[in-house]
């Protein structure tokens, strides 16, 4: 009798010690999702893909295009930098800048495009619904 009682103790144990690992992992996963939602709104930047990057577009946002600045919709907002793309072709972008804390955070790149460097602002709400951007801003360097 003694020893199942003590089986049983350590079994509520081991089984807390799995509840809080899990809960630590999970917290741990959600910090680094939150860390990585730049890496593919950079990979679409730099393809230029503005169907792609628009997945992560608010279904309204701010866009700061070379000074042009536009409160639009989602749709709006893919041709306009869809344009953008049109007229500057991306080479390369890089994020070289990240802060913030959920539920906004904001990232800083370069973009070399259409023979020019800009600078990239991006800032990102973590919503219920996942990562949306916010405000979008491209300016010259």
């Amino acid at each position: 009798m003694h020893n199942i009682n003590n089986t049983q103790k350590e079994m509520k144990k081991l089984i807390l010690m799995i509840v809080l690992a899990f809960g630590c992992l999970t917290a741990s996963y959600a910090q680094q999702q939150q860390a990585d939602v730049f890496v593919p709104i950079g990979k679409y930047m730099q393809m230029g893909d503005s169907e792609k990057l628009s997945a992560w577009f608010a279904n309204n946002l701010e866009l700061d295009i070379l000074g042009s600045v536009s409160a639009c919709s989602k749709v709006q907002a893919t041709q306009i930098m869809k344009d953008f793309f049109v007229n500057h072709t991306p080479k390369a972008f890089s994020i070289v800048h990240k802060s913030g804390k959920a539920p906004l955070t904001y990232a800083i790149g370069n973009l070399n495009a259409g023979g020019e460097k800009f600078r990239v602002t991006l800032f990102v709400m973590t919503q219920d619904k996942g990562n949306q951007i916010q405000q979008l801003r491209i300016e010259r360097e």
